[in-house]
């Protein structure tokens, strides 16, 4: 069965990127509507906006969607992720502004809320797609696929001259609470030696080391240090996670990406659509809803990200 959230959840923070307060409320959702964001400072339908793969526009350092009207709303990835891991497959964003808030940098916080609130099961049945074929796609250094495989997974490699990440790699099969209870209290992180360049560029400019983790060589400058000692690499996991969710369904493939990023993820989505009989959609049998992201997920698993 889909699902949706049980009622209105409201948080409020400020984006990562434009450093402005966002008022956001998550509000149930009928069936097969999917995940979208309302801006409620935009009027009528032109303020709504589908999360999905060919919704997105060019943008550094996170996701950025956009409708045919030209509304925006960019830094989606962590609360689609908290979507993903939790098992929510449908739900109305409302914000007001055009980027959702970064609260401490991770999913958990919209986790928690998610979790808090609960679920509510929807009289429709639950469809998945599902990848047949291995899909390739490089941009220099980094590349990325997306292989068949029984449930969803993830792959992650990343490389840094700071010694404080260097080299890391993880793996998780997306299954049942794997994502809440693994990855989604994991940080962004950045370099200190690059946050000059990305504030003089417009970016970045609601960061802190109190919602990022900030390493300068061996040093971590975020007070409290790391959750997890390969929390970097967890994080591209979280961030992966949430790009994969724009599929608009559980995808159920394994994903190996090597130093990837938002926009190679999606454009590995894009091939993935438009290479013929690469995925099929099928509805989910009871026996593979059971092993999606997020099932059986509930209050006790708030324990794992408190």
């Amino acid at each position: 069965m889909q699902t949706t959230v049980r009622s209105p959840i409201a948080l409020s923070g400020v984006g990562l990127h434009s450093g402005r307060p966002v008022r956001m409320t998550i509000r149930p959702a009928g069936a097969d509507t999917g995940i979208r964001f309302r801006r409620t400072d935009v009027n009528g339908r032109a303020g709504l906006v589908p999360a999905r793969w060919d919704a997105v526009v060019p943008s550094r350092l996170c996701t950025r969607i956009a409708n045919a009207q030209g509304t925006e709303v960019s830094t989606i990835e962590h609360l689609m992720a908290a979507f993903a891991g939790s098992g929510v497959h449908n739900a109305l964003v409302e914000l007001d502004g055009p980027e959702v808030p970064v609260l401490d940098g991770s999913a958990a916080p919209f986790v928690r809320a998610i979790l808090g609130t609960g679920l509510r099961r929807l009289e429709a049945p639950l469809r998945a797609l599902e990848v047949q074929s291995v899909v390739e796609m490089a941009d220099g250094e980094a590349w990325a696929r997306i292989e068949p495989a029984e449930v969803p997974a993830v792959e992650v490699s990343i490389e840094f001259d700071d010694r404080a990440i260097g080299r890391q790699g993880g793996s998780l099969e997306l299954v049942g609470g794997n994502f809440v209870h693994q990855l989604s209290d994991s940080r962004t992180f950045c370099r200190l030696a690059d946050v000059d360049a990305m504030r003089a560029a417009g970016l970045a400019l609601g960061g802190s080391v109190h919602n990022a983790v900030v390493v300068d060589g061996a040093r971590i400058l975020t007070p409290g240090g790391l959750r997890h000692a390969d929390e970097p690499v967890r994080h591209k996991m979280l961030d992966v996670v949430g790009d994969l969710s724009l599929a608009g369904a559980p995808l159920i493939g394994r994903y190996v990406g090597h130093r990837p990023g938002h926009a190679l993820t999606n454009r590995l989505l894009r091939r993935l659509f438009a290479a013929p009989g690469a995925v099929r959609r099928v509805v989910c049998p009871p026996a593979l809803a059971g092993r999606l992201p997020g099932a059986g997920v509930g209050l006790s698993d708030l324990a794992a990200i408190a």
